[in-house]
């Protein structure tokens, strides 16, 4: 019954040449903000919103959804050659993506994570496909006490990404939970850490964050170092090598499925999922790994979980009308708007519409691989150009990007404040990929923690006392002492 509903669905969408041509039109839209330094695909979808009305919804919600597939890969270009990320998803690709590029081979780094976004992205379609309602109903499961064994499974891997340190990982770490401290306690309704300035009300944003710690350090390193920017290798392809797909195959599977996961829960978002299964391959990889300097497999993990996780957040919202993230959420207003209403009533109501929309991704997909294989060779030339132009256009790009979050001219001095930060840090030796993680699971844990302790009026035995919860905390704990036991078995060595 499934398949033969997905063959009808695809049969509508290919059936209509426009849409298809919409479908692609969102890819590549979705590629060039995703680009772009702070405009993300929730930007991207939002700009594009009010183009949708007027056409067929089902062409309006599938180009919306090619923006959304194509914005979330589309971080992953920036991030691997100016080391920084386009969208906060593509942090973890940054990881081993630019080290690649400096060794010459940013063609072959853009080639591997196209393919495993469009493995990603296939995998997602098809578990979202066989699998929507029951993997909605286990991401309801997931209260304030899952959420934050979650954030504390994901901030044990700390040490994983801490290479040279422990204590240097957990103090950077640390330094970005307490930045997600700073602004308006929304369970308190108290100002912290503002210092008077009606401006930090607001928290300190996300993307200035990673255009600071990132782009703006890269530029001021590069300016003192007067470094050129790595060149292609002469012969180089611009597509990965069979033995980079027969390498990295079961990483992209197994991240995919780590992505579709996290993606369903409310509230996670992709680059959680990409967190997630880079955290994973780094246990896998073991403390030997070459992970962080340039390793195929870093860039295949967080591209493959962070584009299945953007099947995985629909859903939630076309089973429970509940998004997933920020992006499913302009996807759900979109709906309404062509008068649909997301949740259970929709599978039986709108079927036709829900197995075209499946299909529709399915070939959104296919639109990325195309479009992305495509550009490689453009985007991967880039860096060829002389630095000297180079690094005022990274320098604008971030100014920006910072600029467009909130229009607030006080988040460029956010982002070279962080610039600032970041130089010292690369100079003091201190890992920025902890404080990172810091920062994108700090306000996440806190605000759970605390509503895990006022439903349980203060008792902590409530995240032992919940199976996934339980399950999560074990496994932090069991990382970190097998990180620790191999640490300490190297040096006795």
């Amino acid at each position: 019954m499934e398949a033969l509903n997905i063959v009808h669905g695809m049969a509508t969408v290919l059936s209509d040449p426009t849409t298809i041509i919409f479908i692609f039109l969102g890819v590549f839209a979705g590629v060039f903000v995703g680009a772009l330094p702070g405009l993300t695909a929730t930007t991207g979808c939002a700009l594009l919103l009010p183009f949708t009305f007027g056409h067929a919804p089902l062409q309006g919600i599938l180009m919306l959804v090619g923006v959304f597939c194509g914005g979330i890969y589309g971080g992953s270009l920036s991030a691997i050659l100016l080391r920084t990320p386009g969208t906060p998803a593509a942090a973890a690709t940054m990881i081993d993506g630019f080290p690649m590029s400096e060794r010459g081979e940013a063609g072959r780094a853009i080639g591997l994570a196209t393919v495993a976004s469009f493995v990603g992205g296939i995998v997602g379609a098809f578990v979202m496909t066989l699998m929507a309602p029951k993997l909605a109903a286990i991401g309801l499961a997931f209260g304030p006490p899952e959420f934050f064994a979650l954030t504390l499974f994901g901030l044990a891997m700390i040490v994983a990404v801490s290479a040279d340190s422990l204590m240097l990982g957990i103090l950077a770490a640390a330094i970005g939970m307490w930045i997600t401290t700073i602004g308006f306690d929304p369970i308190a309704a108290t100002s912290r850490y503002t210092f008077g300035l009606r401006d930090l009300l607001g928290g300190v944003e996300l993307i200035p964050i990673l255009v600071g710690l990132f782009g703006v350090t890269q530029v001021f390193m590069r300016s003192e170092k007067l470094l050129t920017f790595p060149k292609s290798a002469k012969n180089e392809t611009y597509l990965p090598t069979w033995s980079d797909l027969v390498l990295t195959k079961w990483t992209a599977v197994k991240s995919a499925l780590i992505g579709v996961f996290v993606g369903s829960v409310p509230g996670a978002g992709c680059d959680i999922a990409a967190f997630a299964a880079y955290s994973e391959l780094k246990r896998s990889e073991g403390p030997d790994s070459d992970l962080g300097q340039g390793n195929p497999k870093g860039i295949v993990a967080p591209e493959a979980a962070n584009n299945a996780a953007t099947s995985g957040a629909l859903i939630p919202m076309l089973s429970l009308g509940v998004p997933g993230d920020a992006v499913t959420a302009v996807l759900l207003g979109a709906l309404t708007i062509h008068g649909f209403e997301p949740g259970p009533v929709f599978f039986t109501t709108n079927l036709d519409l829900i197995y075209a929309l499946f299909a529709g991704v399915i070939i959104a997909q296919i639109a990325l691989l195309i479009v992305g294989l495509s550009l490689t060779g453009l985007f991967a030339k880039l860096i060829r150009i002389d630095q000297r132009v180079m690094i005022p256009v990274i320098m604008f790009l971030c100014m920006i990007g910072s600029y467009s979050v909130r229009y607030s001219v006080f988040d460029m001095f956010v982002a070279l404040l962080f610039g600032c930060i970041g130089f010292l840090f690369e100079k003091a030796r201190i890992p920025l990929s902890p404080m990172l993680l810091g920062v994108v699971l700090g306000t996440l844990s806190e605000q759970n923690l605390r509503r895990s302790l006022i439903m349980s009026h203060g008792d902590l035995l409530i995240f032992v006392q919940r199976p996934v919860s339980l399950l999560l905390i074990c496994g932090a704990v069991l990382a970190i002492g097998l990180m620790l036991m191999r640490a300490r078995a190297k040096a006795q060595s």
